[in-house]
């Protein structure tokens, strides 16, 4: 579709008309960030329904890094329309869902044979390979991290080490879930605390022969933006083959040119037995998936993998778009470029905007974390007075950790370069308004 033609289909109206007619029709627990409602997107810009145009440094939380829109992705799925938009791969299979898997198996930084599933969301591909690492070991215990992010179903709730708001009220969660400490350098917490601190719950909380997975990200999403240590992953890995635990990496966030690789375990000398991946597999279409060793994808049987949407025939059409894009756009490469110069930025901003304490990330999957330079405590204020003045001015940017003290940057990788440098400009005033308090 045309600018021209998107213009056209665009909705009308007014947003304060839209925000009322929202809080009347949904539930308080959908929590929503902006006060405007969008009319149409192209790249990383996004106009809404007045007409004002915002830069997207969100990307639907990390689901775009081939950007709005993509004319790749939109010929792929109007392709697939043509032909056909649901069968249900367990009922009628079909062979772009094939295709699919055997590209991403391809590219998983896993030896030997592998294999993949699909499936729709995140929560859902972190559910499976759990299901699947039980299968396969017999065992029932999961072993995560503080700090984690892995879904807002009860099992994902239930792994994921972050209170504030995924987990209040909706407990008791599914036992034999067990946290350890994330290392993290700005908090204190070092590889061996947390390896110590595994090797305690051993002891005292569930025997390794219990233990079917650790489930980490190698770079926290939610948590704040916290890459995992090559030396944390080595001993997890260690760990993992001394008790024969299965390893899964949830790359949901990191995946697919995010972190300067095509997934972030590429950057570890050791592997992971299971990768989870969803988000920007698609461009903006639902879809997640599973893959890893052949042998531990084999153990549930016939019918115990799956969904009634699980590889949308329209999701997987615009998968197979999105793959072809991050190697004929090089978006691995730009997301070194890009995130450098944004890095550069911040690090430059620093000398005047001294609440920034620490600037970290791999690739494009930046994050900037403030603290008070009074007390030296975590300051969710700063950041939230941060996205009001960068939105007052047409950027929009996401806060995650903890504590609520970290923006983290999520562009997409197809960014024009003339729009980048005018996001960053915006971020330097935010940044200089923001400090004034």
């Amino acid at each position: 579709m045309t600018d021209e033609a998107a213009l056209e289909v665009a909705p009308t109206g007014s947003n304060e008309s839209l925000r009322a007619r929202r809080a009347a029709a949904l539930p308080r627990g959908v929590g929503v960030m902006c006060d405007f409602h969008a009319a149409r997107a192209n790249n990383a810009e996004l106009w809404d329904i007045e007409g004002k145009r915002y830069i997207d440094f969100a990307a639907g939380i990390a689901v775009l890094n081939t950007g709005h829109r993509h004319p790749r992705i939109i010929e792929a799925i109007t392709r697939q329309l043509d032909r056909f938009t649901h069968t249900a791969f367990q009922v009628i299979p079909y062979a772009s869902y094939i295709e699919l898997a055997e590209k991403v198996a391809a590219r998983a930084p896993i030896s030997g044979d592998k294999k993949t599933a699909f499936f729709t969301t995140g929560a859902e591909a972190v559910e499976n390979a759990v299901k699947i690492a039980r299968a396969s070991t017999g065992r029932p215990g999961v072993i995560a991290f503080t700090g984690a992010f892995h879904g807002r179903t009860m099992l994902g709730m239930g792994l994921t080490g972050k209170v504030v708001p995924y987990k209040v009220g909706f407990g008791p969660f599914p036992g034999e879930i067990y946290h350890a400490p994330f290392p993290n350098a700005v908090h204190g917490v070092t590889t061996e605390d947390s390896l110590a601190a595994i090797a305690a719950m051993f002891k005292s909380d569930i025997d390794p022969a219990r233990v079917a997975a650790f489930i980490f990200e190698p770079v926290q999403g939610e948590g704040g933006f916290n890459p995992a240590p090559a030396d944390f992953v080595r001993g997890l890995r260690k760990l993992a083959d001394e008790h024969g635990i299965v390893l899964i990496a949830d790359e949901v966030q990191t995946g697919f040119a995010r972190t300067g690789k095509f997934l972030a375990m590429e950057h570890y000398d050791v592997e992971a037995d299971i990768i989870t991946i969803a988000k920007s597999l698609a461009g903006g279409m639902p879809l997640s998936g599973v893959v890893g060793r052949a042998k531990i994808m084999d153990a549930p049987a016939p019918g115990g993998l799956g969904g009634t949407y699980a590889g949308n025939p329209l999701a997987v059409a615009s998968a197979l778009a999105v793959l072809d894009i991050i190697d004929e756009e090089k978006l691995v490469d730009r997301a070194v470029r890009l995130g450098d110069q944004l890095k550069a930025r911040l690090a430059a901003a620093q000398a005047k905007v001294p609440a920034i304490v620490d600037i970290r990330g791999p690739g494009a999957m930046i994050a900037a974390e403030f603290n008070d330079p009074a007390t030296g405590k975590p300051d969710a204020g700063f950041v939230a007075r941060v996205q009001k003045e960068a939105l007052s001015r047409g950027l929009l940017l996401l806060s995650c950790g903890v504590y609520g003290n970290v923006v983290r940057f999520l562009f997409p990788l197809t960014i024009p370069d003339a729009v980048f440098a005018e996001a960053l400009d915006i971020l330097d005033v935010a940044l200089l308004e923001a400090a004034k308090g």
